[in-house]
């Protein structure tokens, strides 16, 4: 059986209400930094591989584990976060500032939408989504970290919870709908972990740890 520790990436700037000019190079506050000591600090055990995203919060919460660990094998996945809005938008705004853009995106409804260059619809997110999870599958006997985001992890739940349903019933406005309220309905803090069991072909959500953060 595989263990997977799918991380949230610790505090950024965009989280602490700064303005940030692209999604994939937002970083770490000082306080970012001392949540990924914490996580580093919680590990059982050196894991068979340590994952990041392609954006710099998650490889910048990773460090501290990949310096207890430095022996462990590292990759990096398509585990970013859902990229919905273009960076073009972003131009040294704050989430805030961002949000009624962010409304307007989810009332249209529309799975296949790509708001410009650097975005990615719904459709591909989910096809992304399902991508790493067809790679977890893969797994055998390992534990194993991911430094992600929240909308993704949460994504990987809902899937888990959707019970592997067909992709093209995914690829619904209906379902988009019912995937904005899922994640609408709990946070997950920054540096909190999602547990998984893998076992055969099921991948089995084990529990919510918080524990390490103040």
């Amino acid at each position: 059986m595989a263990i997977v520790w799918f991380i949230r990436h610790a505090e950024s700037e965009a989280n602490a209400g700064l303005p940030t000019t692209n999604p994939a190079t937002t970083r770490l506050t000082a306080t970012g930094h001392e949540q990924a000591q914490s996580i580093a600090a919680l590990f059982p055990q050196a894991p068979s591989l340590i994952v990041t995203s392609p954006y710099l919060r998650t490889q910048q919460t990773a460090e501290p584990t990949i310096e207890r660990f430095p022996s462990v094998p590292q990759a990096e996945w398509r585990v970013q976060e859902f990229t919905f809005l273009s960076p073009e938008r972003y131009q040294n705004t704050t989430t805030h500032e961002r949000r009624p853009m962010v409304e307007i995106y989810w009332q249209r409804q529309d799975p296949f939408h790509i708001d410009g260059e650097g975005a990615e619809s719904f459709a591909m997110f989910i096809d992304r989504v399902q991508s790493v999870r067809s790679q977890l599958i893969q797994l055998e006997d390992k534990f194993v970290g991911i430094f992600s985001h929240e909308r993704f992890i949460r994504a990987v739940l809902w899937l888990s919870l959707m019970n592997g349903e067909l992709s093209e019933n995914l690829i619904t406005p209906k379902a988009m709908q019912q995937f904005q309220s899922f994640i609408g309905s709990f946070r997950l803090p920054n540096g909190a972990i999602l547990k998984y069991e893998l076992n055969a072909s099921e991948i089995r959500f084990s529990e919510i740890i918080t524990s390490h953060l103040q």
